[in-house]
């Protein structure tokens, strides 16, 4: 035997500085962009394609990098998408909760329910958000900040709707039929509608409805409401009318009324404007509260709150052809955070230029 140590001696060392080296190696590579095997999984769902929730996916994405959690460097992202269908979204919301992810990313009402009716056993950690009222989505939360199941947390984004209706009639005082689709199935739609109706009443406005569970009865609806003489469309916080804008863009352009939002950024689909949140912000907030609990925050720990950054975006050639008489304020100009024209899609940086372009009066002949 002693015949044999003696015969590998001369190659022992090197064997051994070899090792040590690729341990070094190794060891630095992790350091840097973490092991397949050591980083967190996370999944982060929605329900639909739609420009609001993927501008909220989107912040979600940037507010987890913004705390160190970058994908495939020290965190494994994984992303759904239920693509509007109830029994896929069910299914994704079990796949999520099977114990092969570390935590959740809820963005939407809907997933915010398929999810949390899915994780009640699992109790996987849970971080929702881009939702309306998490307190009338029946998955356990109730009105004090603190009183939610203690493996899930998240912001609620609630957006004043008499500012919307207020801004409509500064637009056009003589707004007086408001047209307003929406699915009665729909959470956020049914808060929605009872504000809108609230608000409407208050404001002399009379509001006429029209349900729909689909985009050709977006269609119906629209053409049922125009035909009873609304002088313009409301499109609130509903996943229906949502991804059927373009229909209801559509059939207001035939009847020479316009279309206004709570959702941005439905300018660029052909809205009037839309008065409502700033979801890539909302998400890079949901992210940030992703990446704490992600670093040891117990969920239990953290109240529910609501963040609702504002922004206001106008599209100058919706006025063209309007039967009636829309005129936008030099004030609400100023304030729009995003402003398209003729000349395309103005940012901040441009829009005083832009809004003083428009208004300003043609230099007297001589």
């Amino acid at each position: 035997m002693r015949a044999v140590f003696d015969l590998f001696r001369p190659f022992v060392a090197p064997i051994a500085m070899i090792l040590v080296v690729s341990g070094i190696l190794l060891a630095f590579d992790d350091s840097r962009s973490g092991s397949s095997a050591s980083m967190p999984r996370v999944a982060i769902v929605q329900h639909t394609t739609q420009a609001a929730i993927d501008e909220g996916v989107k912040g979600i994405i940037e507010g987890l990098a913004n705390k160190g959690r970058i994908d495939g460097r020290t965190v494994r992202l994984s992303m759904f998408n239920a693509q509007g269908d109830l029994a896929t979204a069910n299914d994704i919301g079990r796949r999520v909760t099977d114990g092969s992810n570390d935590l959740v990313i809820s963005a939407s009402t809907l997933s915010l329910q398929t999810v949390a009716n899915a994780n009640r056993q699992s109790k996987v950690p849970h971080v929702y958000g881009i939702i309306v009222k998490s307190q009338r989505s029946g998955v356990g939360i109730g009105a004090d900040p603190m009183d939610h199941p203690p493996w899930m947390v998240g912001y609620d984004s609630l957006i004043n709707v008499p500012d919307v209706l207020k801004m409509a009639l500064e637009f056009n005082p003589g707004l007086r039929r408001l047209g307003l689709i929406w699915h009665s199935s729909e959470v956020s739609s049914q808060i929605y509608t009872e504000e809108i109706r609230k608000t409407c009443k208050s404001l002399g406005i009379e509001l006429l409805e029209a349900n729909a569970e689909n985009s050709t009865e977006v269609a119906q609806a629209a053409q049922s409401l125009t035909s009873r003489g609304v002088d313009a469309f409301l499109v609130s916080a509903d996943v229906v009318t949502l991804v059927a804008i373009d229909v209801i863009v559509k059939a207001a352009r035939n009847a020479r009324i316009p279309v206004i939002s709570i959702i941005p950024p439905n300018v660029r689909k052909g809205t009037l404007f839309d008065l409502g949140l700033d979801y890539v912000s909302i998400g890079r907030d949901v992210g940030e509260l992703a990446a704490s609990v992600l670093d040891g925050t117990s969920p239990a720990s953290l109240p529910i709150t609501n963040r609702a950054p504002g922004r206001l975006m106008i599209n100058l050639n919706a006025l063209e052809g309007l039967r009636d008489p829309w005129r936008i304020p030099q004030a609400a100009r100023d304030r729009a955070t995003v402003i398209i024209d003729k000349d395309g899609e103005h940012g901040p940086g441009a829009i005083k230029a832009a809004a003083g372009s428009a208004s300003s009066p043609a230099p007297a002949s001589r």
